[in-house]
């Protein structure tokens, strides 16, 4: 891996734990009748324009994209239709982040069914990608470590996206935000697991390869 390269998983680690820090800190009280339980991250984002929410969802779009770009150069069993769906995850991430949606109580706007249908992209790609990982990570020996945690994150991820369908549909929104952070934490522990794998291959054992006396 060139030299570069070799920094992508820690750049990656770096901008999702950055953005998981800014959307926890982005909960606290953009405006006080915001209740967490109930309220999306959108709408969150939408009552404190160009706030650290906005912030956080690009900052884990583009590290996402680093760690994507990471996942080639490790060599990672991604190729095909599991690498589309990470880059649809990717993308989504920062159009949402751009496009916004409308404030609680407000009509949808055209910007805001764009948002709305970007968003659900996200939601659905990266379960999907992780899903049609789980085989590919378990044939390859590199990888076999982390293909039962990635079978879990996903099978949560999937989980979480039958349970948000329900509260968005038919559940008249009860605890719709609740139930989307706990989906969100789902696919952002996929990528953590990935990224801590990459993190694992690219520097654990290059140092402790050149730690280790020369016999």
């Amino acid at each position: 891996m060139a030299p570069l390269k070799r920094f992508y998983p820690l750049i990656s680690c770096s901008l999702i734990m950055f953005s998981v820090v800014a959307i926890v800190v982005g909960q606290f009280d953009p405006d006080p009748y915001l209740d967490p339980m109930n309220v999306t991250i959108s709408e969150y984002a939408v009552a404190d324009r160009g706030g650290v929410t906005e912030v956080a969802m690009v900052a884990m779009g583009l590290g996402s994209f680093v760690l994507l770009a990471a996942l080639r150069a490790a060599g990672a069993p991604i190729r095909g239709l599991p690498e589309r769906l990470l880059m649809v995850w990717s993308g989504a991430l920062v159009v949402a982040a751009i496009i916004p949606t409308t404030p609680i109580g407000t009509d949808m706007t055209l910007t805001a069914e764009i948002h709305r249908w970007v968003s659900v992209a996200a939601f659905v790609s990266l379960p999907a990608a992780g899903a049609l990982l789980v085989p590919r990570l378990a044939a390859d020996e590199r990888w076999k470590a982390v293909s039962r945690p990635v079978e879990w994150v996903a099978l949560a991820g999937g989980l979480g996206l039958l349970a948000i369908t329900y509260v968005a549909l038919p559940g008249d929104r009860v605890m719709i935000g609740l139930v989307e952070r706990g989906l969100l934490a789902a696919e952002v522990a996929l990528l953590a697991v990935l990224a801590a794998r990459l993190v694992r291959l690219q520097w654990v054992r290059a140092t402790t390869a050149t730690l280790a006396p020369i016999s």
